[in-house]
């Protein structure tokens, strides 16, 4: 039996790349994303691989969105063996204090409302079935790094990580892995709005990302593979080790990279 990955927010961007290398190593994927319009649109670029790829709409910051993309994982293929909590929500950059209430809102639920409320969905599921994986996508602010503009997403990040970390020693003995992927500076939509003025503070942060961040392509295989590999209870699968940085910072007099031009 193929494995069957549920990956939240894979409608664009590292999730829609985890996506496409998971359906490469022969594996059932489930899509997700807010829109019908944009599950369409993603599952058009995906019909090469037939009936491995199924699709839920549906705002992953809803728990009764999660139940039912789970249901639907189940009724296509029959179990999920990983799921990966990938939907998150990004924000101009600007001080906490110039968010506006609603969006603050918002990005809270998505961020850690819906990702504790899908852990917990498909944790008490996994556990029932015998075993699974269970994936929490780390982002800026995780490690603790400050960047200003991005408080309210960085706190996200951070109580991520923590949240991951307790609910896994909480879980263990049981059949189930609990674990992060951090994919480092990745080039899609979010990081480009983190850059989106003609300030010459982004400026500057747009020469650190040309040196620092990978596009989808180069980080996606490897984090599909190391998911698939890892026996870790709790793992912790990164992409932009430190050894990783250096080897960044000595060869960017060497290498021509506009990613955020």
């Amino acid at each position: 039996m193929n494995t069957t990955v549920v990956i939240t927010g894979s409608t664009r961007g590292i999730g829609f790349g985890l996506a496409r290398c998971f359906l490469e190593r022969g594996c059932n994927v489930v899509l997700n994303g807010r829109s019908q319009e944009s599950i369409r649109k993603a599952t058009e670029q995906l019909q090469g691989y037939g009936e491995r790829v199924a699709a839920v709409a549906g705002d992953i910051s809803s728990r009764e969105a999660s139940i039912r993309l789970y249901d639907e994982a189940v009724s296509h293929f029959g179990r999920v063996d990983i799921w990966i909590n990938n939907a998150g929500l990004g924000h101009e950059m600007r001080n906490l204090w110039e968010v506006d209430h609603h969006e603050l809102r918002q990005v809270l639920r998505v961020n850690i409302d819906g990702v504790v409320s899908a852990t917990i969905i498909a944790f008490l599921r996994m556990k029932e079935q015998g075993g699974g994986k269970i994936f929490n996508m780390e982002g800026l602010g995780s490690d603790g790094f400050m960047l200003d503009g991005q408080t309210l997403y960085g706190t996200t990040k951070c109580a991520l990580t923590y949240f991951t970390r307790s609910f896994a020693h909480e879980a263990r003995g049981t059949s189930v892995q609990i674990g992060t992927i951090s994919p480092g500076m990745v080039v899609t939509d979010m990081l480009r709005r983190t850059v989106s003025d003609a300030s010459a503070e982004s400026q500057k942060k747009k020469q650190f990302f040309n040196i620092m961040a990978d596009e989808v392509e180069s980080v996606a295989p490897f984090l599909t593979r190391k998911m698939l590999a890892t026996t870790a209870q709790s793992p912790k699968i990164k992409w932009l080790t430190k050894q990783r940085m250096i080897g960044k910072i000595l060869l960017a007099p060497f290498r021509k990279r506009n990613f955020f031009a």
